[in-house]
């Protein structure tokens, strides 16, 4: 091989691996406006807001997250399961390029992560059967019998600062503090209110369950995104804005959580996206 080959080879080489180099920088997804697959993380057992159910999935959170990925010129979007613990990981390990999961913005972490949004405020609340007239806030639960799952601080919250009588019982999952608030086992269940809106709105909870309303937290759903990613957050921001002024954004929460009759805190909600840095 002459000299002028093995230049022009390596030439090449060079081209195609910084080629495939930039095709692999984004496994989950590129940037706005480029179309292809977009990796989104959601929640697989919440109901009415991140639920797998077969091979489909359904919720607000799911809803949101389809209307901006299509938005942004995304043409396929791939839902990754994102517990509560490794939203920040798989982030940062580009495992999802964005996370609709519940997610609150709080200051602990933006050090980790960006945020677009908010796009729901939610704050804790109480769900009781519907027939109790008892239960009206949780200054009326000493005495009563109060599950939220195991290592959550909302229902220590409530003991320690407003019912110090309140009985506690702790489940692994919200799911069985919901079935047991359904047999009478225990008097309420407490975590976000829209979390607890999306199991009252299950079919087989119809008609018997309810959020009592008054809420005593403040939790601002914000969209998980890379640190820094100030582009993407600026996409996503324009584009729930747009979700609002269409009506879409309304139109998802009645179709998810509003069956249960639900209705968010209009004072607050739809949230204004926070500027991002």
């Amino acid at each position: 091989m002459t000299f002028l080959k093995a230049l022009a080879a390596t030439a090449s080489a060079v081209v195609l691996g910084a080629s495939l180099t930039a095709c692999a920088g984004s496994p989950a997804g590129g940037d706005p406006g480029t179309g292809g697959k977009v990796i989104v993380g959601i929640k697989f057992d919440q109901p009415g807001l991140g639920l797998k159910e077969g091979d489909g999935y359904t919720g607000f959170d799911v809803e949101v997250a389809k209307y901006v990925a299509k938005d942004l010129g995304y043409t396929e979007v791939e839902f990754k399961e994102t517990p509560s613990a490794q939203r920040e990981t798989l982030l940062a390990s580009d495992q999802v390029k964005m996370i609709f999961a519940t997610y609150s913005i709080t200051d602990d972490r933006k050090k980790k992560v960006s945020f677009a949004g908010p796009y729901f405020q939610a704050g804790q609340d109480l769900l009781v059967a519907a027939a109790n007239t008892d239960i009206t806030g949780p200054e009326t639960l000493n005495g009563k019998k109060l599950c939220s799952v195991a290592g959550s601080t909302s229902a220590k919250k409530i003991k320690d600062t407003i019912a110090n009588q309140v009985q506690l019982q702790e489940y692994d999952t919200y799911s069985k503090c919901v079935d047991a608030l359904a047999s009478g086992s225990i008097d309420a269940v407490t975590t976000d209110n829209v979390i607890l809106a999306g199991f009252a709105a299950q079919s087989q909870y119809a008609g018997k369950l309810k959020v009592v309303g008054k809420t005593f937290s403040t939790e601002r759903y914000g969209v998980g995104i890379k640190m820094g990613d100030t582009k993407l957050c600026t996409a996503i921001n324009t584009s729930l804005a747009k979700m609002v002024s269409d009506g879409s954004w309304q139109k998802a929460l009645d179709a998810t959580v509003g069956k249960s009759g639900f209705t968010p805190d209009t004072a607050v909600n739809p949230p204004k996206p926070d500027a991002c840095a």
